[in-house]
């Protein structure tokens, strides 16, 4: 009887445990990708993430037929469709069993139930995470809200039992797959071409990652002009890489390095902890996934939310540089440094005071990288509503943020040229003979409002 692997944000063949389980309990194996453009419409998905998300199902294509498995491209329109599509599909290739990788937010799991209800077949749902959320508790069975004591322990049981990175099945059927059939465009797409979307490609950036900047990424990582981050992001959302790949190839460059926090290396490995954090967050507290503050007296908060800042923000014309750059930076390429998304989402809330889940939609229709939970908590950290969250009353300043990360504008300029021929402090706080726009708020009075918004809601 026939396996089939249910692909979904896990779009590789190497370290892939339900292909390795459907290839090892099945003779023959099919491979099925059940694309949902409605969904993909409702969440805002960005046209650059569509195109990489085009590219990287190709790629699967091919290199799953080299293993004789043939991947099948289903328009299933919408989530709530899926078991329909895939209950025609397993009826129609005499399927025994499907295999999947275990989702963890609200849409995904109730998919998944409804789907192993109306299959009249198993649906094996493997657990494909670095730590899982079932698993992993503190001491009195509660799930964890803060993300020191998670990384902490989480580096503790990786120590203790290093995860095992899974090798490529072996060949089903050698030549039995004649064609490949090239995924259909969906909806609005943008040149994704500078991201690698296939396997190889994707290795390759580990690895020279690993070799060549892991070791300064402390050092390196706050700074938007430098190349110090690994870029992986976008891999690591769609699935063509997985988090035990990342750590085993950090691991062989780095050595035990990787399990001191405070290390270049321990820092990275902090941040595959932090994506692995919001996900045990948006599994265990499904209310942030419906729209909700982690923080729940802050959803209380009377945002202004004026339009016209808000347009200002999106289109890179806040009269703060460093913003600016950001913004025009991920409208120009659908990718922002990290440092930056916490600036320039500072910068949203607490300086312009709009609902920061007015920013974590934009993000989401702009980033070839986004990934729900880490998207959600990434804002939530910024609007001091989230887990872990900094007290409301750290505010970035966008101009000392400016003046510490990119001193002398290299980062700036390339986003901002209309600046080019201002150094030093003009850079960053720029004269009103400028052609440039002047700051649409006073950051210290905007500071004054937001404390005023928390303690309103607080008293």
């Amino acid at each position: 009887m026939t396996g089939l692997i249910w692909f979904r944000n896990d779009l590789r063949s190497l370290d892939h445990p339900a292909l390795c389980s459907a290839s090892k309990n099945h003779a023959s194996v099919r491979a099925v990708y059940l694309l949902c453009p409605q969904q993909l419409d409702e969440h805002g998905i960005a046209p650059i993430r569509r195109q990489f998300l085009r590219r990287a199902l190709d790629d699967l294509q091919r290199q799953l037929s080299s293993l004789g498995i043939p991947l099948d491209i289903i328009d299933a329109e919408h989530f709530k469709h899926a078991p329909r599509h895939l209950q025609h599909y397993c009826r129609e290739h005499e399927i025994s069993a499907v295999y999947a990788h275990r989702e963890w937010l609200v849409d995904e799991i109730n998919r998944d139930e409804r789907c192993a209800k109306q299959l009249d077949i198993a649906l094996h749902l493997i657990d494909d995470s670095l730590i899982s959320p079932l698993t992993l508790s503190k001491s009195d069975g509660t799930p964890y809200k803060v993300f020191t004591p998670f990384s902490r322990r989480c580096r503790d049981l990786l120590a203790a039992q290093f995860p095992r990175v899974m090798r490529r099945p072996t060949v089903k059927a050698p030549g039995a797959i004649s064609a490949v059939t090239p995924c259909p465009i969906f909806g609005e797409e943008k040149d994704s071409s500078a991201w690698p979307a296939d396997e190889e490609g994707v290795l390759q950036q580990l690895r020279q990652f690993c070799a060549e900047r892991a070791g300064d990424y402390q050092k390196h990582r706050d700074f938007p002009a430098l190349n110090g981050t690994s870029r992986l992001s976008a891999a690591l959302a769609l699935g063509l890489l997985s988090p035990r790949q990342c750590l085993a190839r950090l691991q062989q460059e780095c050595g035990e390095d990787i399990w001191d926090a405070k290390s270049d290396a321990g820092t990275w490995l902090n941040e595959l902890l932090w994506r692995e954090f919001y996900r045990h967050v948006a599994f265990h507290f499904p209310r942030v996934v419906k729209g909700r503050a982690f923080q729940s007296y802050t959803d209380a908060i009377p945002w202004p939310n004026k339009p016209a800042l808000f347009e200002a923000w999106c289109e890179g014309q806040t009269g703060y540089p460093i913003v600016d750059a950001a913004m025009r930076q991920l409208k120009e390429t659908g990718w922002m440094h990290n440092r930056l998304r916490m600036i320039t989402a500072s910068f949203l809330c607490k300086d312009l005071h709009i609902d920061w889940r007015w920013g974590e939609r934009h993000f989401l229709e702009h980033l070839i990288d986004a990934d729900f939970a880490s998207n959600n908590g990434g804002w939530q950290w910024a609007a001091s509503t989230g887990t872990d969250a900094a007290p409301y009353f750290r505010i970035f300043n966008p101009t000392t943020q400016g003046q510490r990360f990119d001193p002398q504008g290299q980062f700036i300029l390339r986003f901002v040229p209309e600046l080019k021929g201002l150094q030093g402090k003009q850079l960053h706080q720029v004269p009103a003979t400028a052609s440039y726009p002047q700051p649409i708020v006073d950051h210290k009075e905007s500071r004054n409002i937001t404390l005023a918004l928390f303690q309103e809601i607080r008293d």
